[in-house]
């Protein structure tokens, strides 16, 4: 469909030469090297493209745009906390900041195709338009940069190729087939034809972009000083295995549709194959084992491994695997830095800070996710039955002229304390050494930390438990760093490949490999051995099932489970169930009897700032020992509730674009439901 030109999206239409070049080296870095102050934002793209040194910084400008996960400013975007994370419509967190959009929009069922400003990624508010504009401008004029070797403007033109590409695939995932652009365009032209392209075109375009930057980029930065941050052959080969896993799962390659029995839209290729093929899984693996043959021959990246089999050096292992932005396990990661404008509201700042903003409380539901130690399954009843809840967590000794808990054991896997505050585990872990101290995690009711938050359903700690992942403890141990929102890894990797050999060969022995590769690196035995009843060689629900379970311990906060149920289409499995949360009472023994410390008049349920400076003065006080006894009590989330939990709408599989965009006629169509 053609049609006057004041009708296309007015982002990407914009010169956007600003915004590419002038805005971005207080908003992103890539190496100290590499980033250089830019020069004014009037340019033109004259000034720019006849100066190589503006053209390069041109590229970091266009690098700038690039989506990242951590809700960090009051003002950008998905950026924004006033938005929220996608990982808090899942199963595994809640978000209790009122005022947010997820809380508003999403968990009320008030989200419609009229309302796109409250989308958590909109389609018009993530500078994806702007930046694929700007990717094309430098593809376009960079040949006639001076002083600027033809290696180095073939290596700039494919990483905007990769650039183009994830920013593509970053809305393909929430909103499906789109309009595709192959080059950049300006109001002086007379008409526009953009219509809505099929799955297969979108996906094939993103990838065809992803081959042709393959033949070019280095396997790995060549100075990794000056380069940290830059689109690799690696990272492109990476990107391409997880949109051919995306695509071959089941909200798109199946042989129903998601959303009823017929779509609302004339031609429904933009949000389904239409049919099931196991080709389109064979392709991913394809892709996969492509990636494995480069990484065998070149090396570069490997999984990060604890200097001692401790729960020490197993926490330090995972968390330095996507902290480090040395790290070897990060194939490619964005990251801000704490010299913009809108900067001062830092994710660590304010999570670190346990600001309601950022009140991401992992669900009861999740916690049990994660197993044992050992590895085995966490099974609630069967640990209350044993009369072992108050070791679900930690355990130790009450030695006598000790008010801590001596001997201190970590029971579960070591990815759980890294991902969630609970109680028990001591509140500062070490960003170098991954050694724990200072207090202990007061998550009762009434308790140092989480005070009332379970009971009132506010706050940080409102399910009884915190968020962890990005946050790596309190008392400031990450407050002021510059977290790198971490894109592609080996560890994701892995994972998606072990999937891949299940779902293409039903290559039970390899698909176990790659995730018990990932669980030995936190002491955790196979999959097999711990779950014996499972039959996980030859039964291929329960061995995905346990895939998709892994992925959520090891990629928590990473928006994977929120893609991982859309792509499974697990709504009504999953997200159409109540979730929960966990109050701990404090117990105190009185003539024999545990009585709720709640329920002893004049009683302070806190201990490190109550009882144990009150009673430290004899080990027979009632406070003198750190509590390590509780009455434990499942709630029910409601606060707020989530519509769907009274029935899930599989229309939110996709999110709808904003019905403005749709009524100007240059070929959007609406997605189902909305």
């Amino acid at each position: 469909m053609k049609l006057n030109n004041k009708t296309f999206i007015g982002a990407f239409l914009t010169l956007s030469l600003a915004l590419g070049f002038g805005s971005c080296t207080d908003d992103i870095a890539f190496g100290n090297k590499f980033l250089g102050k830019a020069p004014g934002t009037d340019a033109t793209i004259d000034t720019v493209f006849n100066n190589a040194e503006y053209t390069r910084q041109f590229l970091v400008g266009t690098y700038a745009l690039q989506y990242y996960g951590l809700p960090y400013t009051s003002s950008h975007s998905s950026a924004s906390y006033w938005n929220g994370k996608l990982d808090a419509l899942t199963d595994c967190w809640q978000l209790h900041f009122s005022k947010s959009s997820v809380y508003l929009s999403y968990y009320s069922g008030q989200l419609t195709s009229t309302s796109g400003s409250s989308s958590v990624f909109g389609y018009l508010n993530e500078n994806c338009w702007e930046l694929i504009h700007s990717a094309y401008l430098l593809q376009e004029n960079i040949g006639r940069t001076p002083n600027m070797e033809e290696t180095e403007k073939t290596q700039m033109k494919a990483e905007t190729k990769c650039l183009i590409a994830s920013t593509y695939f970053n809305m393909f995932r929430m909103y499906g087939g789109l309009p595709i652009v192959k080059r950049s365009y300006t109001y002086n032209e007379n008409s526009y034809d953009f219509p809505r392209a099929s799955v297969e075109e979108t996906v094939n375009f993103m990838v065809d972009l992803l081959d042709d930057a393959s033949k070019v980029l280095p396997w790995t930065p060549e100075d990794p000083t000056s380069e940290t941050g830059r689109w690799t052959k690696a990272a492109a080969m990476a990107l391409k295995c997880q949109i051919l896993q995306f695509a071959a799962s089941p909200l798109f390659n199946s042989d129903k549709p998601y959303y009823g029995s017929t779509y609302s839209i004339m031609d429904s290729s933009p949000v389904w194959y239409g049919n099931y093929s196991k080709d389109r899984w064979t392709r991913c693996k394809t892709a996969c084992e492509e990636f494995l043959q480069q990484l065998n021959a070149n090396g570069g990246y490997s999984l990060v491994q604890p200097a001692t089999k401790t729960i020490e050096g197993y926490r330090y292992a995972f968390r330095y695997a996507y902290v480090n932005q040395n790290s070897p396990e990060v194939i490619f990661a964005t990251r801000v830095s704490s010299f913009g404008k809108d900067t001062q509201y830092m994710w660590t700042q304010l999570g670190g800070g346990l600001n309601e903003r950022y009140a991401y409380s992992p669900t009861q539901e999740y916690v049990e996710m994660f197993p044992w130690a050992d590895g085995k399954p966490f099974n609630w009843s069967e640990t209350a039955k044993a009369g072992k809840l108050d070791q679900m967590f930690v355990k130790g000794d009450t030695i006598a002229k000790y008010q801590e808990l001596q001997h201190r054991t970590y029971t579960r896997d070591p990815r759980l304390y890294e991902t969630v505050m609970v109680n028990g585990d001591l509140e500062t872990s070490s960003l170098n050494s991954g050694k724990v101290s200072g207090n202990n995690f007061e998550l009762w009711d009434g308790g140092s930390r989480a005070l009332n938050g379970p009971s009132t359903q506010s706050g940080y700690f409102a399910t009884g438990y915190g968020n962890n992942k990005y946050i790596t403890g309190t008392n400031n141990v990450y407050l002021r760093a510059q977290p790198q929102w971490v894109v592609l890894s080996l560890n994701d990797f892995y994972l998606t490949y072990a999937e891949a050999l299940l779902q293409a060969d039903d290559n039970f022995t390899g698909a176990l490999q790659y995730v018990d590769m990932i669980r030995a690196r936190v002491g955790l035995k196979g999959l097999v051995e711990c779950n014996p009843d499972e039959n996980l060689t030859s039964n291929k629900t329960n061995l995905l099932n346990e895939i998709l379970r892994e992925r959520v311990c090891e990629l928590g906060m990473s928006n994977s489970r929120y893609f991982d149920v859309k792509r499974y289409k697990l709504g009504d499995e999953i997200l159409s169930k109540q979730l929960h949360g966990l109050k701990m009472y404090r117990l105190r023994k009185i003539d024999g009897k545990w009585i709720r410390v709640n329920d002893i008049k004049d009683a302070n349920t806190q201990w490190w700032n109550g009882d144990k400076v009150t009673d430290k003065g004899s080990n027979a006080n009632p406070g003198f020992y750190e509590p390590t006894h509780f009455d434990y009590e499942k709630f029910d989330l409601n606060n707020r509730s989530r519509t769907w939990w009274s029935g899930y709408d599989s229309k939110w599989y996709l999110e709808p674009f904003p019905q403005t965009e749709v009524n100007k006629g240059y070929g959007l169509t609406q997605n189902p439901g909305w």
